[in-house]
C-alpha cells in the first residue's frame, strides 16, 4: 500500500535559526552505573546530550544521513500484540531500553525480555481499570522533549526525565467492537484516550521521536535501529501515518456518536447524522484521469482495505487500470450483481452494451454480447461467476479493456493471458454494503440512500408478485420473468432509460436522452428486429403516451414501469388499445 510521502523544509533551532544535530556514530547507550544523591542517570545522560549538541546549518535533504536519530529509548504500548516480542528483541538486542504499559509490558516481561513498567516510571499506579496509565508528565515530557533544543534538554534534566526516541503505539479496535454489534457501553470503554495521545505527541514531535502506529512497519523499526535510527524524511512519513491514523480513529468515534449513539432528532427522522466524516488510503497513482490532462489516482476506503469491493480488486494480468477502466468496471460489477442467475454484463462509457442471465456464464456472456456487439468492442466485462474455459473462449477474440469476476477458472486465466493488453481482476464480496452514495457539488456534497435492488418496502416495486396489472392480460410464467429481468437490468441504465429484452437478455437499451422518447426510438433503432415479442423497462414513468406508442408500434408486447405520471391514464389507455400487457411498480429507478 502506498501512502503519502510529506516534504517539507527541515526543522530549525527557534533561536538561532540552526539546526542542531547529534554527532554521526556517538555511543548512546544509557548510563546504568551507580548514582549519586545529586546526580541519577538521567540527569547525566541529558547533560551528555546537551554537550552533544553542534549546531550546524540547516540540512537541505531530508533524506541525509546526518538527519537520523538513533533509538535509545522507546514506549511500546500496544492493543495488537503481532509482531511485538519480535519487535522487542530486535530493539533490546540494538541496545535500546523499552518502557511499557499492562498488557504490552507482560507480554514483553514473559518473553524474557527486560522492560520498564510505565509505572515504576512514573510512580504511579495504573488505575481506573486502566483508563489512565500514560497520561502523565513523565511520559508526555519524554515524548514532547525537542531534543533539538537546550532549554528542553535543561528542563529534563531538572525534572529528571528521559525522552523517548521511538513510540509504538496501536490504539483499542473502537470500529471493530462497533461492527461486531457490541453494546454501547461496551463501545464506550474501546475509545483510546491515552494512546491518540502518545501517537499525536510523538507525530508533532517528529524532529526528535519515531511513532509506529501499525505492525506492518516493525520491519522498518528493526532496520532503522541498525543503522542508527531513522532519518528526518522517514520520521516525517511516520508522522504523517500517525496522524492519518488517529484522524481515522477519531472520525470513526464522531460518526458513532452522530449516527445513532447521539443522534439529534433529524439524525433519528432522516437518517442523515449532524456530520459527516470519512477517511482513505490512497492505493495507486493512475497514468491520468477522465481524460490524458487530469491527474488521478485510486484511493481506499475500509472495504477496499479489507481487499474486497473493486477498489481491493486483485488484478492478475494487464496493463494498469486507468480511471475510466475503473468507472466502467464499477457500473459493470454492480450490474451483473443484481441478478441471481449467472449473470454478465458488458459496459462502455457507464451504460450498459449488453446484460443477460444465462444457463452458465458462457450463456450470459454470449446473449449479452450480442445486444449490441459493435458497441462492446473495448468495453468491460463482469460476471456474477466464474469465468470458465467456454466463457474466455468467447472472450478471447473480442477487444476487451477488462474482465472481472469472482474467480477464473485455471485454463480460462491462462488463455485471457495470452491477449497482452487485456486486464483480468477477481473482486471479492458482492455490492450493495454501501448504505449511502455521495456526490461532490461546488461547495459541498450530495448524499443519499443508495438504490438498492428490493430496498423499497413500502411498494415492493422491485418484487414482480407485488407489481399492479394496469393494462392487457396477465403475464405468462415466461413474460414475466423477462419483465422482472429487464426492470432489474434498468436500474444499470443511465436516464432516460428503457431496456428491451427478450429469453433473459437486454436485445436494444436507449439511455441518457433527454427526452424518453427519443431513448424508446434509440431501444427500438439497437434491437432491430429483435424488438418483435420483446418486452421494456422504463426506469421512471412516461409522461406521455408517445413514447410508449414508440415501443408499441415497433412489437413490444409488454411493459413495465413505475407510473405515477398525472397521464398515467393515457398511456393506460394505449397500451390497453394494442392489447399489450402493462404493469407498475410504483418504484423508480433514475441513474445519473
Amino acid at each position: 500500500m502506498m501512502r503519502v510521502a510529506v516534504t517539507g523544509v527541515p526543522e530549525v533551532d527557534r533561536t538561532t535559526g540552526e539546526r542542531p544535530e547529534f554527532p554521526a556514530g556517538a555511543p548512546f547507550a544509557w548510563v546504568l552505573g551507580s548514582m549519586t544523591s545529586h546526580e541519577t542517570a538521567t540527569t547525566r545522560e541529558v547533560t551528555r546530550m546537551s554537550h552533544e549538541l553542534s549546531p550546524l546549518s540547516p540540512v537541505a535533504d531530508p533524506n541525509a544521513p546526518e538527519t537520523r536519530r538513533p533509538l535509545r529509548r522507546a514506549l511500546v504500548s500496544v492493543y495488537d500484540k503481532t509482531g511485538l516480542t519480535s519487535l522487542a528483541s530486535v530493539l533490546h538486542q540494538a541496545g535500546v531500553e523499552l518502557v511499557s504499559t499492562g498488557s504490552t509490558a507482560a507480554t514483553i516481561a514473559a518473553a524474557g525480555i527486560p522492560v520498564t513498567r510505565v509505572e515504576e516510571l512514573t510512580g504511579f499506579p495504573e488505575c481506573l481499570d486502566g483508563r489512565v496509565k500514560t497520561l502523565h508528565p513523565r511520559v508526555h515530557a519524554g515524548i514532547l522533549a525537542d531534543t533539538r533544543r537546550p532549554e528542553h534538554l535543561a528542563q529534563l534534566a531538572e525534572l529528571d526525565i528521559a525522552p523517548f526516541d521511538l513510540v509504538v503505539v496501536n490504539l483499542y479496535p473502537f470500529s471493530a467492537t462497533v461492527a461486531s454489534g457490541a453494546g454501547p457501553d461496551e463501545c464506550v470503554e474501546l475509545i483510546d484516550i491515552g494512546g491518540p495521545s502518545m501517537v499525536r505527541a510523538a507525530a508533532k514531535n517528529h524532529p526528535s521521536v519515531a511513532v509506529v502506529v501499525d505492525p506492518a512497519r516493525y520491519g522498518e523499526v528493526a532496520a532503522a535501529a541498525a543503522v542508527e535510527g531513522f532519518t528526518l524524511a522517514e520520521r516525517r512519513r511516520l508522522a504523517a501515518d500517525a496522524f492519518a491514523h488517529t484522524a481515522a480513529y477519531d472520525v470513526a468515534v464522531a460518526s458513532w456518536f452522530a449516527s445513532g449513539y447521539a443522534a439529534d432528532d433529524v439524525a433519528v427522522e432522516s437518517g442523515f447524522p449532524a456530520v459527516v466524516g470519512a477517511t482513505w488510503e490512497r492505493g495507486t497513482v493512475l497514468r491520468y484521469g477522465e481524460n490524458p490532462h487530469q491527474g488521478a489516482a485510486l484511493y481506499l476506503g475500509a472495504e477496499g482495505l479489507a481487499g474486497e469491493g473493486l477498489a481491493g480488486a486483485t488484478q492478475l494480468h494487464g496493463k494498469a487500470m486507468s480511471y475510466n477502466n475503473y468507472v466502467d468496471a464499477d457500473a459493470a460489477w454492480r450490474a451483473a450483481h443484481d441478478h441471481t442467475g449467472p449473470t454478465v454484463a458488458v459496459i462502455k462509457h457507464a451504460n450498459p452494451c449488453g446484460i443477460a442471465v444465462g444457463t452458465d456464464i458462457a450463456d450470459a456472456h454470449a446473449k449479452a454480447h450480442a445486444c449490441d456487439p459493435v458497441s462492446a468492442y473495448g468495453g468491460v466485462i463482469a460476471t456474477n461467476g466464474t469465468v470458465t474455459l467456454a466463457a474466455a473462449g468467447q472472450i478471447a477474440p473480442i477487444f476487451t479493456e477488462v474482465v472481472l469476476a469472482p474467480a477464473f477458472e485455471p485454463a480460462a486465466l491462462e488463455l485471457l493471458s495470452t491477449k497482452k493488453n487485456i486486464r483480468l481482476l477477481t473482486v471479492a464480496g458482492v455490492p450493495g454494503s454501501a448504505r449511502v452514495e455521495v456526490r461532490n457539488i461546488s461547495g459541498g456534497l450530495l448524499m443519499q440512500q443508495a438504490d438498492r435492488i428490493d430496498a423499497v418496502t413500502d411498494t415492493g416495486g422491485d418484487d414482480p408478485s407485488r407489481w399492479t396489472l394496469a393494462a392487457g392480460e396477465a403475464a405468462d410464467d415466461a413474460t414475466l420473468a423477462d419483465l422482472a429481468f429487464a426492470w432489474r437490468a434498468v436500474r444499470a441504465v443511465k436516464s432516460n432509460a428503457i431496456l428491451l429484452a427478450s429469453g433473459g437478455a437486454s436485445v436494444g437499451v436507449g439511455m441518457g436522452q433527454v427526452n424518453r422518447v427519443d431513448s424508446c426510438r434509440l431501444a427500438v433503432q439497437r434491437a432491430g428486429d429483435r424488438v418483435v415479442g420483446s418486452v421494456a423497462a422504463s426506469d421512471a414513468f412516461f409522461p406521455f403516451a408517445d413514447g410508449l406508442q414508440v415501443l408499441i408500434d415497433a412489437g413490444v408486447r409488454a411493459v413495465v414501469q413505475p407510473g405515477g405520471s398525472i397521464r398515467d391514464a393515457d398511456a393506460i389507455a394505449a397500451a390497453q388499445a394494442a392489447g399489450v400487457t402493462m404493469y407498475l411498480t410504483g418504484t423508480r429507478h433514475f441513474a445519473h
